[in-house]
């Protein structure tokens, strides 16, 4: 028999305390049935208590009444922090601003300002509104004069798929950050080099405001192929995901285990601040904070009673 490593005395994820903060991204439904769905989702995640919770914003603001709709009901019906996404597409800066006051008025005060998907029809690439903002810099620039909104910005570890090299996605990134945003969340990554290192060339750069990991579990292997640009896709992901796209059971099995693994290795990185997008199903983002020590609030309430 060959010696091995000691293999841990515990389970894999034993020996986590809990210490981390999570989010959670929503989008607005379209349906009856899909808003069931997402208030349902919202329902077994706050307790998990979230430091926000936000909810996306359609290309070319499509969604827009839907997303306001939904994150003003948030904002007044669960007490969790909601943040609204915002982009710069299709609008001018008068209408940015009647939104951005709507959202204020909704007691709303945090923003994710994107630049935003451009619509079908510009041949997806993004062409500014005549009046309005030019990108997502100049969104916060705009939204820091016109309220004190507490402001997230995108970043990209493995480079935005439309920047013309990473030092200048680099560089925007640090635009955004210094109009006025508090933090940046990632683009979903499976490789976690590829963040630590853009951590590394973030603090190069001078920018020290918190870089939060966007979690994104593996629903589906093909659409994760799909919406993936230029974020690498490991050869062990897809080994273990290989047979399960009809599976869904099983996936969302490995799916949860592969995310929390990812969120453990951040962990021992020193990463404790974690977004989750949730596509509006609450099972695996639930398992993943279990397994990272997150326990509902009223738990720890009655254990410490």
């Amino acid at each position: 028999m060959n010696a091995t490593a000691p293999l841990p005395a515990g389970p894999l994820f034993a020996d986590l305390p809990g210490d981390v903060s999570v989010s959670f991204e929503f989008f607005p439904p379209k349906t009856a049935k899909m808003e069931e769905q997402l208030w349902d989702a919202i329902g077994q995640l706050a307790p998990l208590a979230p430091s926000f919770v936000s909810v996306t914003y359609g290309a070319g603001g499509t969604t827009r009444e839907r997303t306001h709709a939904t994150v003003a009901r948030i904002a007044s019906e669960t007490g969790i922090p909601a943040a609204a996404h915002l982009t710069c597409v299709g609008a001018s800066k008068a209408e940015i601003d009647e939104i951005a006051d709507q959202y204020w008025d909704a007691g709303v005060r945090h923003i994710v300002a994107l630049r935003g998907d451009p619509p079908p029809s510009d041949g997806g690439r993004f062409v500014p509104h005549p009046e309005g903002y030019t990108g997502a810099a100049d969104l916060v620039a705009g939204l820091r004069r016109r309220h004190d909104f507490d402001i997230s910005v995108a970043a990209y570890p493995e480079v935005h798929p439309e920047a013309v090299s990473a030092q200048s996605d680099l560089d925007n990134l640090k635009r955004k950050l210094d109009a006025g945003a508090s933090r940046a969340i990632t683009q979903f990554f499976y490789s976690t080099d590829a963040y630590f290192r853009f951590l590394d060339k973030v603090l190069a750069a001078g920018i020290d405001a918190p870089i939060l990991p966007g979690i994104m579990p593996v629903t589906n292997f093909a659409a994760i192929r799909r919406m993936s640009g230029n974020t690498e896709i490991p050869a062990w992901l897809e080994t273990m995901f290989h047979g399960l796209d009809e599976r869904p059971g099983p996936r969302a099995l490995v799916a949860a285990v592969a995310a929390a693994d990812l969120c453990k290795r951040l962990y021992e990185g020193g990463v404790r601040d974690y977004h989750f997008y949730t596509l509006n199903r609450a099972e695996q983002a639930y398992a993943i904070c279990q397994l990272l020590g997150v326990r509902p609030q009223e738990t720890l309430t009655e254990n410490a009673a």
